[in-house]
C-alpha cells in the first residue's frame, strides 16, 4: 500500500546558518511584557500557583496518548541525479551499456524494504554506517517525506494524517533553535503558541517548568541558545532543549536524529538516561545513532540495524550478538556492540570469525564484504522478517486508540492570538539588530557627513540647485541599498526556523510574514528619521514644518517600499548568496533609471523607469521640496528665473505629487503580496 506524501523542502539535517549580524538579543528575561511575560508573574507562578495548577490540569494527568506503530516493506527512492550529467553523450553511453529500464535509470532506491513495529514505552534504535538510510526512514516515519514511498506504515493500525502529524514530534541531528532567546524563553514562546487554548497560562507556565525539571535545564534555564559566534549553553543543554521544545506538548511519538552526536560519552549517556525517562512515560521512542557505547547500546529496547538500504536484523537489542552467533559471526577480541554490529553491516570482519561457506564460490571471495552482507540480508529474510510480519497480523490496536488517534488536537490559537505572541518573539530575538550601535553609527556619521558636506546649501545659482539636487538623490540611494539589503537577508537566514516550525503547525505563514514585517519596520522608520533630522536642518533644505515633514514621510515612504522589494527577492530565492546578487544587480537597476543619471532614456528601454520605485520617489521628493514657480538665479545677467525652466527639472513636473504617492504605496502592497506568495510556495507544508 503506497503512501501519498508531499516533497521535502529541503533537508532538514542541515544546519541553521548562523550570522554575528543575525544572533540579536540581549535581555534574558520577559520583563517587557507586563502581561503576557511579565518577569514577576512568571516568578509567582513558579513558586505558588504552579503546583495546584499541575495538579489540577487535565493534560498532565491524561499524559501522551499510546502509540503502536507498525511499518511493512518500506521502500524510498530518489530521482538519480547521475541522469542529469552536462555530457548528453557520455549519460547515453552509460544508459546503453547497463541496460536498466526507464524507471530503474530515473529513481535511486534509497530504501528497500524494511519491516518493524515499536510500542509505548519502547525506544527503538536504527544503527547503520552513514548512508545506509536511517536518517531517510526516520522522515519516512515522521511523514517528513512523503512522495515516492511504497509500504505500509500504520500508527494505531490508522495511515498517516494530519491528526497523526499532530502526534509526532522530531528532533533533528542539528538544533534548529534561535540563538539569541534563553533556553526559558524558547519553552515559553513554544508552549504558548502550541499548547491547547483550553489551558490558562498558569498550566502552560507550569508546563514548562515540569519540563525544564524533567530535562535537568535548571541551571541554564536563563542563558541563551548562542550558536555561531554568540555564546550560549553546551551541546548537551542545547540538545535536551531541543527535545523539551517537542515534548511540551506530550507527543506520542518521539523521533529523534543523531541526539548524541558531538557529545562526550557522559553526556550522552544522561541524555539516554532522560530518553528512557520519557519512554516510560508513555511514548514511543525511535532514534537514529551511529557508533553509541557500550552502556547505551543496553538502554536500547529494540535495534533495526540497517545495510545499504537493506535490514539485516531487527528485534530486542540484547539479542543482538545470540542471533549473530548463531549465525556463526563472533568477534575474535573483546568488541563494544556496537563496533561489531557496524562491522557487520559495513562488512568488514577482521577480528571477527565467520562462516566459511560463504565464499566458496569465486566472486564471494574476490568481494567479501559484499559476501557477508548479501549472507547476512538473506538470513534476515528467512528468519526475522517473516516473524515480524507474522506478529503484524497478529496483534491488533484497541479500537478506542485507534478512534483517539483520528481526532485532531486543537491547539492552534486565533490568528491575533498567534500574532500577539509571535510578534512579541520576533521583536525580541532581532532586537539587538534593530538596535545595534554600528547601525546608528552609521546613519548618524554618514547624516553628519552629508551635512558638512552640502552646509547650508542654496538654490541661488545653477550649480547649487544640482549639488542640492544631487544630495537628494544621494538620500534615495542610501535608503534604498539600506531597507533592500536590510530585508533581503531575514527570510533566507530564518528559512530553517521557519520550515521546522510550519511542520509543526505551530502557527499560519501569514501571521510570522507580517509580524517580520511590521517589527522590521521599527528600524526602517526609526533610522531614517534620525537621519533626517540631522541632514535636513545641516544642509539647508527649506525650513517650514509642512515641508520637514513632507520630506520625512517621502523618505519613510522610500524605505518602507524597498524593504517590501528586499522581502521579495529573499523570499523569491531563499539563498543568501543569491538573494544579495539579485538585490546587488535590481539596485543597479533602479539606481540607474531614477532619473538623475540619465534623464533622457531610449524609447525602448523607457519602460524600466517605471518599475522602479526610486524613479517615483525622487520625482516625490524634488516636488515637496521645491516649487515651479519660485525664482532663481537672480544675480545672472538674464535676471530670475522659475526653478521649473531650469535644466535639472525638465522632465519634471512640480506640481502635483499626488500621483507618486499613490504608486508608491501600491508598488509597496504588491512588493509584500508577492514574497508572501514566494514564501508560501517556498515554505508551506
Amino acid at each position: 500500500m503506497e503512501i501519498g506524501i508531499e516533497d521535502e523542502i529541503v533537508d532538514m539535517s542541515m544546519p541553521p546558518p548562523l550570522n554575528g549580524s543575525m544572533n540579536i538579543a540581549r535581555n534574558n528575561d520577559f520583563g517587557h511584557n507586563k502581561e503576557f511575560m511579565s518577569r514577576d508573574a512568571y516568578l509567582r507562578n513558579r513558586y505558588s500557583e504552579i503546583d495546584i495548577e499541575v495538579e489540577d490540569s487535565s493534560s498532565n494527568q491524561n499524559g501522551p496518548l499510546p502509540i503502536f506503530l507498525k511499518f511493512e516493506d518500506v521502500e524510498f527512492k530518489v530521482k538519480n541525479t547521475q541522469l542529469g550529467s552536462n555530457n548528453p553523450v557520455k549519460a547515453m553511453v552509460t544508459k546503453v551499456s547497463t541496460q536498466h529500464t526507464v524507471e530503474q535509470d530515473k529513481y535511486k532506491r534509497i530504501l528497500k524494504g524494511i519491516t518493524g513495529s515499536i510500542g509505548p514505552g519502547e525506544i527503538l534504535a536504527l544503527m547503520g554506517p552513514s548512508g545506509s538510510g536511517k536518517t531517510t526512514l526516520l522522515r519516512v516515519i515522521g511523514g517528513r517525506l512523503l512522495d515516492n514511498v511504497k509500504g505500509k506504515i500504520t500508527y494505531n493500525d490508522v495511515k498517516y494524517t494530519p491528526a497523526v502529524k499532530r502526534r509526532i514530534g522530531f528532533v533533528t541531528q542539528e538544533d534548529i533553535l534561535f540563538p539569541q532567546l534563553t533556553v526559558e524563553e524558547t519553552l515559553v514562546f513554544s508552549a504558548f503558541l502550541r499548547l491547547p487554548t483550553n489551558m490558562n497560562k498558569q498550566q502552560k507556565y507550569a508546563k514548562v517548568e515540569t519540563t525544564v525539571k524533567e530535562l535537568g535545564l535548571e541551571r541554564c534555564r536563563h542563558t541563551k541558545i548562542g550558536g555561531g559566534f554568540l555564546k550560549g549553553i553546551s551541546g548537551g543543554e542545547r540538545k535536551r532543549t531541543s527535545i523539551g521544545y517537542e515534548i511540551l506538548v506530550d507527543p506520542s511519538l518521539l523521533l529523534l536524529d543523531e541526539p548524541t552526536s558531538g557529545l562526550d560519552s557522559t553526556s550522552a549517556n544522561k541524555l539516554l538516561v532522560t530518553l528512557q525517562g520519557l519512554a516510560k512515560a508513555g511514548r514511543t521512542i525511535i532514534t537514529t545513532i551511529h557508533q553509541p557505547s557500550s552502556r547505551i547500546f543496553h538502554m536500547f529496547d529494540k535495534l533495526l540495524l540497517i545495510s545499504e538500504g537493506y535490514p539485516i536484523y531487527y528485534g530486542t537489542a540484547r539479542e543482538t550478538m545470540e542471533y549473530f552467533s548463531s549465525l556463526r559471526f563472533s568477534p575474535e577480541i573483546a568488541m563494544n556492540p556496537a563496533e561489531f554490529l557496524l562491522d557487520m553491516a559495513t562488512g568488514q570482519v577482521d577480528g571477527i570469525s565467520v562462516p566459511t561457506d560463504i565464499f566458496d564460490d569465486q566472486e564471494s571471495a574476490h568481494d567479501s564484504s559484499k559476501a557477508v552482507i548479501n549472507y547476512l540480508q538473506h538470513k534476515y529474510k528467512t528468519l526475522l522478517e517473516p516473524k515480524e510480519k507474522q506478529n503484524h497480523r497478529g496483534v491488533t490496536t484497541p479500537e478506542h486508540l485507534q478512534v483517539a488517534i483520528q481526532v485532531k488536537k486543537e491547539w492552534t490559537l486565533s490568528w491575533f492570538d498567534q500574532f500577539a505572541i509571535l510578534s512579541r518573539r520576533t521583536f525580541r530575538s532581532r532586537c539587538k539588530d534593530y538596535f545595534d550601535k554600528l547601525r546608528l553609527v552609521q546613519a548618524l556619521g554618514v547624516a553628519l557627513l552629508l551635512g558638512l558636506l552640502w552646509w547650508k546649501s542654496s538654490t541661488s545659482t545653477e550649480a547649487q540647485l544640482r549639488d542640492q539636487v544631487g544630495l537628494a538623490f544621494y538620500i534615495c540611494i542610501f535608503w534604498t541599498s539600506s531597507c533592500i539589503f536590510g530585508a533581503v537577508y531575514v527570510f533566507p537566514f530564518e528559512k530553517y526556523y521557519l520550515i521546522k516550525e510550519r511542520k509543526a503547525d505551530m502557527y499560519r505563514l501569514s501571521v510570522y510574514y507580517v509580524c517580520s514585517t511590521l517589527c522590521d519596520m521599527v528600524a526602517h522608520v526609526l533610522y531614517p528619521t534620525f537621519f533626517m533630522i540631522i541632514v535636513y536642518f545641516m544642509a539647508g533644505f527649506k525650513r517650514t514644518v509642512a515641508c520637514f515633514f513632507l520630506t520625512l514621510f517621502v523618505v519613510l515612504l522610500i524605505a518602507i517600499t524597498s524593504q517590501g522589494a528586499g522581502e521579495l527577492f529573499g523570499a523569491a530565492v531563499m539563498s543568501i548568496k543569491r538573494a544579495g546578487m539579485a538585490a546587488s544587480l535590481i539596485l543597479m537597476l533602479f539606481l540607474l533609471t531614477g532619473g538623475y543619471y540619465v534623464q533622457h532614456i531610449p524609447k525602448f528601454m523607457q519602460w524600466l523607469k517605471y518599475l522602479s520605485f526610486m524613479y517615483y520617489g525622487f520625482r516625490l521628493l524634488l516636488k515637496v521640496q521645491y516649487s515651479g514657480d519660485e525664482l532663481y538665479d537672480c544675480g545672472s545677467k538674464g535676471g530670475c528665473r522659475p526653478l521649473q525652466s531650469s535644466p535639472t527639472f525638465a522632465t519634471v513636473n512640480l506640481r502635483g505629487g499626488l500621483k507618486e504617492v499613490w504608486i508608491m504605496l501600491a508598488m509597496a502592497m504588491c512588493f509584500r503580496l508577492l514574497a508572501y506568495l514566494c514564501l508560501r510556495r517556498k515554505i508551506d507544508v
